[in-house]
């Protein structure tokens, strides 16, 4: 199951079938940026950076960068000296709970950074810290070497025992969804389930005005 035979996943499949769902704060910077990586699991004090420069260090091609900075917004973590590091490492990209800046260096680069902010102010590097430990990021519990997918709906998360059953009920999901919008195409326009969800739930419709 390689990844160039999944062009067609998406973070929104993933999520319909059970993939854990991180914050919606955390955006991509670029539309049309992805990520299918497994996970270089960081964590941080609130705006300091030392951690995340110690993962740095020990990165591997293909690596994507998932930090956890407990949200907060008001010292970036990485910028485009950290993120050119990480790419010229061929890192996969960059999930950041927390702020990036050096914005418009990045948008101008390949490398996908996913983060919850944006802010001009740097970081510190007191410490302390973890690399290759069990995270929290965007309120996801995350383990070393969890697969994290993330376009431009946002980044999901998933096991490695996950990920066959997963990435198959995705396939599964997808076709479903293209036989609905072909019975639309030919001018079915209410879903087969839609009657029987009515009856079973409380719906006040009123009467056309």
């Amino acid at each position: 199951m390689e990844h160039e035979n999944l062009n067609w996943l998406t973070s929104t499949l993933l999520a319909d079938r059970g993939a854990r769902v991180l914050a919606c704060r955390i955006k991509p910077l670029q539309a049309g940026w992805r990520i299918f990586a497994r996970a270089l699991t960081v964590s941080v004090p609130p705006g300091d950076n030392l951690a995340i420069h110690a993962a740095l260090s020990v990165a591997k091609e293909g690596d994507v960068l998932v930090v956890s900075g407990e949200g907060y917004l008001e010292r970036a973590l990485m910028g485009g000296i950290m993120c050119g590091q990480a790419a010229a490492l061929k890192m996969a990209g960059v999930v950041i709970d927390g702020a990036v800046r050096d914005v418009a260096e990045l948008r101008a680069e390949s490398f996908p950074v996913f983060a919850a902010g944006v802010s001009p102010a740097g970081p510190t590097k007191h410490g302390d810290g973890s690399v290759f430990r069990p995270v929290v990021c965007g309120g996801v519990a995350i383990n070393p070497g969890d697969w994290i997918f993330a376009d431009d709906d946002g980044v999901v998360s998933f096991s490695e025992e996950e990920r066959v059953t997963l990435v198959q009920a995705a396939a599964q999901k997808l076709e479903a969804e293209q036989a609905r919008i072909e019975a639309i195409k030919r001018g079915d326009l209410t879903p087969a389930w839609l009657e029987s969800e009515l009856q079973r739930a409380d719906v006040d419709i009123a009467g056309r005005p």
